[in-house]
């Protein structure tokens, strides 16, 4: 029987004693096990795939975790858990209770920073460096693995821009596969594609320019090659980056073949590659496609709509609008800041920008929302996708802290539709022409109505509904989480009342008073953070109008939620079904 390499393998200590001829079998160990663990229990596996015989090399080659090495996005990860002590639990990737998808610093000292969003790592690297220069300790590497589009943003070019006037001992390392979870965008990647393995772009390139010692490109599946240079930067003083070519994938013919669906792919056949199909037939569509379907049908009748997504084309569902009106429907790269002025830009020149962003994302650009549109008022109209809990993805990527943020920006409206329908309602009103930005937020995952494809209406802003009638007890939701304060009521509906204020900001005030009014027990229910959310708003409003009413408050503790399924977190939350009916019976 031929042996196993990686079943020997705990640690990068246990990797450096194999020969560098026995590495490429260890890299195809690597790769099938990342294959047969995710086919089963899903996860991030195109670009884990595609960094194997990288993250052999640079734990092979570098004293980890003495020397500091941070991935970027962290979704490549997966290798690096595997050879850091986490091969037996790399089962549990993702789950309740389980290892986290991204690095994360509080699970192993291999993760010298947790990054769940991308373009962070050369300034965290920059940050260590700098540090270790002031310590003394002049021996210590520190290496950036920057990839999947991650050095377009903004914020990986400060960090560059910083490096480069520096003369710490910093490593970085540009995987380039041209694609992020899309295929790649913009002139830096045009520029990035004309290198080939072997041949350097013209000699005074960008990076250069920024005062780094430039090296490769090189083919980042080539072992030998990669030993032989990571061993050789040990060595070289000062900032430097090395340019690998890579392909997303690697390995999984499917997988380099659809690199968008083999991303995060769900379950698979891991013999095969196939996917296991689902039988979504007679399913509610996912929010995201409401979305996109219905903002096509807007742009078809209005020419003024334009469409906006900073490197999130398949995921938000603007792809359709992309592909039918590529003129007015634009990705523009992991540029969260870039969007969202664009967008405003736009705005005043009379256009009608839609700008979806994922709600983890829009904190990225919090400033230019604040001072770029609602500081000058403009109409720009923000799809805020993932809001809520998401699920496996964990904290990094809930989209728990919108409503927070956002309600407390001045002209800003702030929306969150109960259904399909009412997300369909919501895009088409404000189509129409807006006074100020309005911010709409909706979840992942699929919604609970199958016909949602109805004639549009427009809403009246502001304005809420009543949902059911009771006597004793008035439940206030906003939001899809309506859904379940309908499934806890279920069974004592003459007892609650149940509201649904799709508009969190501005509320309703008749309705509110009315219901304060009438109701000495309140309960408020959101996916979100409960400090500055939707039910502190009602407290706020009850206090200023000298209402004594006891007020509870249910949503998102004042603590960072992990990960598992949705269910499990709305119930740790105590905003599943059950807990909201729990919470309902102790004041009945």
């Amino acid at each position: 029987m031929q042996q196993s390499f990686l079943s020997n393998i705990q640690y990068p200590s246990d990797l450096r004693k194999l020969s560098p001829d026995q590495l490429p079998k260890l890299a195809r160990e690597l790769r099938d096990f990342v294959i047969n663990i995710v086919a089963t229990k899903e996860g991030h596996l195109g670009a884990s795939l595609g960094v194997i015989e990288l993250t052999i090399a640079l734990h092979y080659i570098f004293d980890t975790p003495n020397d500091l090495l941070v991935w970027d996005v962290g979704h490549q990860a997966y290798p690096h858990k595997i050879l850091t002590g986490r091969k037996d639990i790399f089962h549990t990737n993702r789950q309740l209770d389980g290892i986290s998808g991204f690095p994360k610093r509080n699970e192993s000292d291999y993760d010298t920073f947790g990054v769940g969003h991308s373009s962070t790592s050369i300034s965290a690297v920059l940050g260590m460096a700098i540090a270790s220069k002031l310590k003394g300790n002049i021996t210590k590497q520190h290496i950036a693995v920057i990839g999947d589009a991650s050095i377009a943003s903004g914020m990986a070019f400060e960090g560059l821009n910083h490096a480069g006037v520096t003369d710490t001992n910093m490593l970085v390392i540009l995987n380039d596969n041209a694609i992020g979870i899309d295929p790649s965008v913009g002139a830096l990647k045009e520029y990035l594609t004309k290198a080939k393995i072997g041949v350097r772009p013209r000699k005074n390139n960008i990076i250069e320019a920024l005062n780094f010692n430039y090296f490769g490109p090189i083919d980042g599946h080539d072992l030998p090659m990669l030993l032989k240079t990571l061993e050789k930067l040990k060595t070289t003083k000062g900032p430097k980056l090395l340019h690998i070519i890579t392909t997303k994938g690697k390995g999984l013919k499917q997988a380099e073949e659809n690199q968008v669906k083999y991303h995060a792919p769900g379950k698979f056949d891991a013999s095969t590659g196939d996917l296991i199909s689902k039988d979504n037939t007679g399913l509610p569509p996912k929010f995201q496609d409401v979305f996109g379907f219905t903002i096509l049908e807007l742009a078809r009748k209005n020419k003024k709509i334009i469409g906006i997504t900073p490197a999130m084309p398949t995921g938000s569902s603007l792809k359709y609008m992309m592909k039918e009106m590529p003129d007015r429907a634009f990705d523009v790269g992991i540029a969260e800041q870039h969007a969202v002025t664009l967008a405003a830009g736009m705005a005043t020149q009379g256009l009608i920008p839609f700008c979806t962003i994922y709600s983890t994302f829009l904190q990225r650009a919090y400033d230019q929302v604040i001072h770029d549109v609602a500081l000058q008022n403009l109409p720009v109209i923000f799809c805020v996708d993932r809001a809520g809990i998401v699920g496996a993805d964990g904290a990094t990527h809930h989209g728990v802290f919108d409503i927070a943020y956002l309600t407390c920006i001045p002209n800003m409206i702030v929306a969150a539709p109960a259904n399909e329908i009412e997300l369909r309602h919501l895009l088409y009103t404000a189509s129409l022409g807006l006074n100020h930005p309005i911010a709409i937020r909706y979840p992942r995952g699929r919604g609970h109505i199958i016909d949602w494809e109805v004639p549009m209406q427009k809403l009246q802003i502001g304005k809420a509904t009543r949902l059911k009638t009771g006597a004793k007890i008035a439940v206030i939701s906003t939001g899809i989480i309506a859904h379940n304060v309908t499934k806890a009521i279920e069974t004592i509906e003459e007892t609650i009342s149940h509201y649904h204020f799709c508009f969190i900001k501005p509320l309703d005030i008749d309705l509110l008073k009315q219901i304060l009014q009438n109701y000495n027990t309140i309960i408020t229910v959101e996916d979100g953070v409960i400090k500055g959310g939707f039910g502190s708003s009602i407290l706020d409003f009850a206090n200023q109008h000298s209402f004594k009413n006891t007020i509870i408050t249910l949503g998102i503790p004042d603590q960072f939620i992990h990960h598992g399924t949705v269910d499990q977190l709305h119930d740790i939350c105590g905003i599943s079904p059950e807990k909201i009916l729990n919470t309902i019976n102790t004041f009945l």
